[in-house]
């Protein structure tokens, strides 16, 4: 049961949407590898960001394993997908979009588990 009031929950919805929408824009450079350091990137402000909406503020770092625990648990939950967003980026155009959409999906999942993780430790 979430422990998040509307106005966090709304809060969380625009952070976790704009850093999954500046990760799929890093996902769409056909470098593979290049996405996980996207991710990781965005994860980490995203928690940094997250963190401000429940009354703290966390440093740099511990935003960091955070963020890398997140994309763990992610890639442990769904790994067919990881494997084909990175193995994507090796065809032309469709790779990217390919590896976009796949890590918008897995940022969006990570962002909330992360959200409702902050808001129970919180209350």
């Amino acid at each position: 049961m979430s422990k998040m009031t509307p106005e966090q929950r709304d809060r969380c919805s625009t952070i976790i949407h704009t850093h999954a929408a500046a990760a799929a824009a890093g996902n769409a450079i056909p470098v593979p590898g290049l996405g996980f350091a996207a991710d990781t990137i965005t994860m980490t402000t995203m928690a940094m960001a997250l963190s401000g909406v429940f009354g703290s503020s966390i440093p740099e770092n511990v935003a960091k394993n955070m963020a890398i625990s997140a994309l763990k648990k992610q890639l442990l939950k769904q790994p067919i997908k990881s494997a084909v967003k990175e193995l994507g980026k090796i065809i032309p155009f469709a790779g990217s979009l390919v590896a976009s959409t796949v890590s918008v999906a897995m940022l969006e999942a990570a962002g909330w588990a992360m959200a409702e993780d902050l808001a129970n430790k919180a209350n």
